[in-house]
């Protein structure tokens, strides 16, 4: 089976347009035509006529309003893809779904806006599973057409696989971000909650809802997440800097949902980051991993059942069978329940980060799915490896740890406590280089 992977690192990328090095008309030329050979087959874009017009015209816009290269934003020509459920002013927003584009029409993205202004161009609409949920797209894994990229933003994950896109923008309200990341071999990010702007976005449960990121490269995603993130701080960079992460295994019911081989493969990974220096600690934590998952999984059918109530009104009839049934799932959740689950975001949040402080550990790793990516594109894959964490709004990132027996890739999550999203970024580069190439 032939790979589509291509190498297309962001921060080098970036560099190299922002200096000059790159010619950007040369360059745009050159991911005009890996589009053209890589689309067919691994469909991570909403279909868009005239795609590369528009990029050479807004190209030459960019050049034009930043000649000087010492002028020019940290992004500059760097190609964006953005989740088909995030408003943009110049393309319609669908949703993946069949609804008319025109009853999610609003003000863009807050995400997308901040890096148009930091340079980058709009490549297109990333690939979505219907309304960010289970029911699939066309979008294959670039590593092996046979096989699910993950969803929901299953566009996002592959386009930067693929390398038609160095930056891509998804959303993860399970495990959007990190299982398709893992999947498809690449950097995924979710930060803390809210902390990159959900404005703009058709909201899947705005209680969880996190907006997330991909870059092939851990610095390349740093850089992005200094434009993207509010109140990015750069000394906490440079503080990160000056020592190593003790990591925590969460060890109990939660990790146990992995699978045969998802756990093999960690523990392998594991021990590479003990070879490499790294302390290990075994903790006992989310042992009412259940309880958890029941909540989160409440909170957010219910939370889709009142973002949906009048479109779904209307266009019911439109709606996919899974998307449909969540409707109806969510009408049935009793309003104290609901509150019990958000309120129970706090309360598991502050139950992890005290567990941290006792047991000195600075990052959680985990399996970032329970295995490789599944066979078919029928299925996105299990989020369950996620939830927790994105339940509790932790920053997580996942970074390429090596492969399955099957070949396709396979990621190592880290989580680290509310806010140190800088550290956490920080701290991933060197254990994504501890684990290797994959």
């Amino acid at each position: 089976m032939r790979s589509y992977v291509h190498p297309a690192p962001l921060f080098p990328t970036a560099e190299a347009l922002r200096s000059g090095r790159q010619d950007l008309p040369t360059y745009l030329s050159e991911m005009c035509t890996r589009v053209e050979e890589v689309e067919p087959h691994v469909q991570a874009l909403v279909p868009e006529e005239g795609r590369c017009d528009r990029l050479r015209r807004e190209g030459n816009a960019l050049l034009n309003a930043y000649p000087q290269p010492e002028e020019r934003p940290p992004l500059f020509g760097v190609l964006l893809g953005v989740k088909d459920i995030f408003r943009t002013r110049d393309l319609p927003t669908r949703a993946g779904s069949l609804l008319p584009p025109e009853v999610f029409a609003g003000p863009e993205a807050t995400v997308v806006t901040a890096f148009r202004h930091a340079g980058t161009l709009l490549l297109g609409k990333t690939v979505t599973t219907e309304f960010a949920y289970f029911e699939p797209g066309p979008t294959r894994n670039p590593h092996n057409l046979a096989h699910t990229p993950g969803g929901s933003s299953s566009g996002s994950a592959a386009a930067v696989a693929a390398g038609i896109a160095q930056l891509a923008i998804g959303t993860q309200t399970i495990g959007s971000v990190i299982r398709p990341a893992a999947f498809c071999g690449i950097v995924g990010y979710k930060p803390t909650y809210n902390r990159i702007p959900t404005e703009g976005l058709i909201y899947f449960s705005p209680s969880a809802d996190h907006v997330g990121l991909f870059t092939q490269d851990v610095p390349g995603m740093r850089l992005a997440a200094s434009v993207a993130c509010q109140g990015w701080r750069e000394d906490a960079v440079t503080q990160a800097r000056t020592r190593r992460p003790v990591l925590g295994v969460p060890v109990g019911p939660y990790l146990s949902q992995a699978s045969e081989e998802g756990l093999a493969a960690f523990e392998d990974q594991v021990r590479r980051l003990e070879k490499a220096g790294y302390e290990v600690r075994r903790v006992p934590a989310l042992e009412n991993i259940e309880e958890i998952n029941r909540l989160h999984r409440q909170m957010i059918a219910a939370e889709f059942a009142m973002q949906h109530a009048e479109w779904f009104r209307e266009y019911g009839h439109l709606y996919r069978p899974r998307s449909a049934a969540l409707v109806r799932e969510g009408r049935e959740v009793p309003a104290e329940v609901v509150a019990r689950a958000r309120e129970g975001q706090r309360i598991e949040r502050e139950r992890v980060e005290r567990l941290m402080d006792r047991e000195g550990i600075d990052l959680w790793i985990t399996p970032a799915a329970p295995g490789p990516a599944p066979e078919g594109i029928e299925s996105t894959g299990n989020p369950i490896m996620n939830l927790p964490w994105t339940y509790m709004g932790l920053p997580a990132a996942t970074v390429p740890a090596g492969r399955a027996a099957n070949g396709l890739p396979l990621g190592l999550q880290c989580v680290a406590h509310w806010m140190a999203d800088e550290a956490l970024l920080t701290w991933i580069e060197e254990i994504a280089q501890a684990l290797g190439p994959i």
